[in-house]
């Protein structure tokens, strides 16, 4: 029987992810893995702290509260070792999350069969090597998450998710106008094409599940649990065309804020999220200190990476 996971969203997200591991990762870049194995063996009931996805995969595994069917599925993915991992699985219980699916490769890197045999829609990871190489197969979103913000308070049993647009929802093709040719070349050319809808970027699969998933849940979308925002540099004249393609992708977006370059960390407390995804450094180096975040690297063959 084929598996139908059409209306199921697949998190994977690796172990320094979820939970505060940059202690650990520090004694075994330091001491070896001889060091981080005896550590980690003698911390095992010890449970980790939280880190920069934590409040967000555990109020996503809550909507399958909602729900006759899971909607929701998490896949830890680690390099540790089965009895390395042992501390891990043990925090996942001290939390009460209902993770069952895990990959512990003991040290080998990932690659492709392992997203796709896991059927990932969302990889998050602190390694930007395993990013890159997730972001350049193409087979799902991906983002490098920050560290954790010093104070972050979760205090909304909601799902509350930010993208930035362009280059992450959509295409780079309009980031890319505006670099090489200008601001004003960039509002006449989305002006002139606000009715042809941009095209799919790196992110824009797993928006579109997303809003699959409101769908499923019982509550009117207007009032789902699971609330969407987009938070952009763009304004008008440009901010016709996101609205407009979003309405021919048939997505329901909760908040739209158009900016017009200036920060974003102010909004997305306002919002509440729970993580922010952007492909530009500049942005997520004042929201990551007070909001959970993740950097969505370009391709490793677009012009952008050369620009910037």
């Amino acid at each position: 029987m084929a598996l139908d996971l059409n209306n199921v969203l697949v998190i994977g997200v690796s172990s320094r992810a979820l939970f505060d591991l940059e202690e650990e990762n520090l004694i075994f870049e330091n001491k070896g893995i001889e060091a981080y194995r005896k550590y980690q063996l003698q911390n095992e009931e010890k449970p980790l702290k939280p880190g920069s996805a934590f409040h967000l995969i555990k109020n996503i595994l809550n909507l399958n509260q909602l729900t006759k069917n899971k909607i929701i599925e998490v896949v830890i993915m680690s390099k540790n070792s089965p009895e390395t991992g042992m501390r891990m699985l043990n925090s996942l219980n001290n939390y009460d999350l209902d993770i069952t699916r895990m990959a512990f490769t003991g040290g080998e890197p990932l690659n492709q069969n392992l997203i796709d045999g896991y059927y990932i829609d969302l990889f998050l990871s602190k390694n930007e090597t395993d990013v890159q190489i997730v972001i350049d197969s193409g087979l799902c979103a991906a983002a490098t998450i920050m560290d954790s913000p010093l104070d972050y308070q979760n205090t909304d049993d909601r799902v509350k998710i930010a993208f930035d647009a362009d280059a992450v929802l959509f295409s780079e093709e309009s980031e890319l106008r505006y670099k090489t040719e200008g601001m004003a070349s960039f509002h006449q050319f989305e002006q002139k094409h606000e009715n042809e809808p941009l095209k799919e970027g790196p992110f824009a699969s797993l928006l579109k599940k997303l809003s699959n998933i409101q769908s499923e849940l019982p509550e009117r979308i207007e009032l789902s649990p699971l609330r969407i925002a987009i938070v952009t540099a763009r304004n008008a004249p440009s901010h016709l065309r996101v609205i407009k393609t979003l309405r021919k992708w048939g997505v329901y977006v909760d908040e739209v804020y158009f900016l017009g370059g200036w920060p974003k960390r102010k909004i997305l407390q306002s919002f509440g999220a729970q993580i922010f995804f952007d492909d530009q450094v500049r942005h997520l180096k004042d929201t990551c200190r007070w909001i959970p975040s993740g950097q969505v690297p370009y391709n490793s063959a677009s012009p952008l990476r050369k620009i910037l």
